[in-house]
């Protein structure tokens, strides 16, 4: 086990300048560069030369700055800010695979990941299995000589299960595969690459970025893979051309700052609605109730300090219901009924009919994705008793209590 690593602290010590001295760095608004020779514009088209930049397709300053956070904060050696969270998949995905390679995929997962997995990927000549990641013989039994990789969310989308990273990195380095892991709904909590995978995904829009204003994602890897990615005649980065515009790059690196006072309010706030859910006999999905099935796994994985996450998934019973309590929590105003996560007012939505709809009925029943299942994600409120109360007399309103 490698030493104590805090994902703030590794944050804090990362200090980069504008130009001239600011301390909010320089918004590079340029798309293209200029070269004092013509020598210099051939080599760098030859090879990557840090700190000289060709087109901001390819790298932008402002765009690596907040790439070079990311890595800090995930402990990679690497990183890459992309332009969405599936742009970050998408790319990791095509660089890894080729035509008549395999993945094996965990069945829970995001349901705009499983689209591309089930509907995309096949027509590239790439095979996805699906199946439950726990299961380790059964995934030992899936690997054969076309497998290059083995896919899972940290904590997964939407019933919040948690993956064993460190079984699952240990089956891929047995089996010379890519462990690549999707970290959107645990910054900090988690730090995969230290527990041996091999890249981290995320969607900046959700927890990283916080404000519910951009769509943004990132690649955290090794230097190799991420040269891999940004490769002017192979890269699927440089390619297929899904960069973060340099002013959104800038606005999502100040939020990084303040990931770490997030995440424990967002934490507090979700165990608290988590324990008196419990309590009032409401079926909860929520790492951080001992009860939880993942409890045990993510206690031991997790990095002190965080708590157990801002997700919570709450089963009432029916899709009837589950609409009924939603539209009284935002008259309430509890939250908003919207998609997406992160934001610092609470969010919910019914996955099976929302994120989750591209994932067929049969398929949801066998992940245990209930038409009566709202998705939470939990604000930073600073009473949260008051929000509970409020969200107890809905729950008594739509009869699910």
């Amino acid at each position: 086990m490698k030493e104590k690593f805090d994902p703030s602290d590794a944050i804090q010590d990362f200090l980069v300048f504008g130009e001239f001295g600011d301390v909010n760095p320089s918004i590079t608004d340029s798309s293209t560069y200029t070269f004092m020779s013509p020598d210099k514009m051939e080599e760098l088209f030859d090879h990557e030369i840090e700190g000289c930049f060709l087109y901001s397709r390819h790298w932008n300053p402002t765009n690596k700055y907040l790439s070079d956070a990311l890595a800090r904060m995930e402990d990679s050696e690497a990183a890459q800010a992309k332009a969405s969270g599936m742009a970050a998949i998408s790319a990791s995905m095509i660089q890894l695979c080729g035509s008549g390679d395999e993945v094996i995929s965990s069945r829970t997962i995001y349901g705009g990941t499983y689209a591309l997995f089930k509907n995309l990927l096949p027509r590239l000549g790439i095979r996805v299995h699906f199946t439950d990641l726990a299961d380790l013989d059964h995934v030992r039994a899936l690997i054969n000589g076309k497998t290059r990789a083995i896919y899972c969310e940290s904590i997964s989308n939407p019933l919040l299960d948690v993956a064993d990273l460190p079984a699952l990195a240990s089956l891929c380095k047995e089996h010379d595969l890519k462990l690549v892991v999707d970290n959107t709904f645990s910054p900090m909590i988690l730090s995969p690459i230290r527990l041996g995978a091999d890249v981290v995904v995320h969607s900046l829009t959700k927890f990283i970025n916080g404000t519910s204003d951009c769509v943004a994602g990132a690649v955290c890897s090794s230097a190799d893979f991420i040269h891999q990615l940004t490769d002017i005649n192979a890269g699927a980065s440089m390619l297929f051309g899904a960069v973060l515009d340099s002013t959104r790059a800038a606005s999502i690196l100040k939020n990084l700052h303040s990931l770490h006072l997030r995440m424990r309010q967002h934490s507090h706030n979700a165990n608290y609605l988590a324990e008196r859910f419990r309590d009032l006999g409401l079926k909860v999905h929520y790492p951080g109730l001992p009860e939880h099935p993942g409890h045990g796994l993510l206690t031991t994985m997790m990095n002190p300090g965080y708590g157990y996450g801002g997700m919570l998934a709450l089963d009432v019973g029916s899709l009837e219901k589950a609409n009924d309590l939603m539209t009284r929590m935002q008259q309430e105003k509890v939250g908003y009924l919207a998609v997406s996560l992160g934001y610092f007012k609470t969010l919910f939505s019914s996955p099976g009919h929302s994120t989750s709809s591209e994932i067929p009925v049969e398929e949801r029943e066998r992940m245990g994705l209930s038409d009566g299942l709202v998705r939470f994600s939990i604000g930073l409120d600073n009473d949260i008793e008051h929000s509970f109360r409020r969200i107890k007399r809905c729950l008594e309103d739509s009869r699910v209590i």
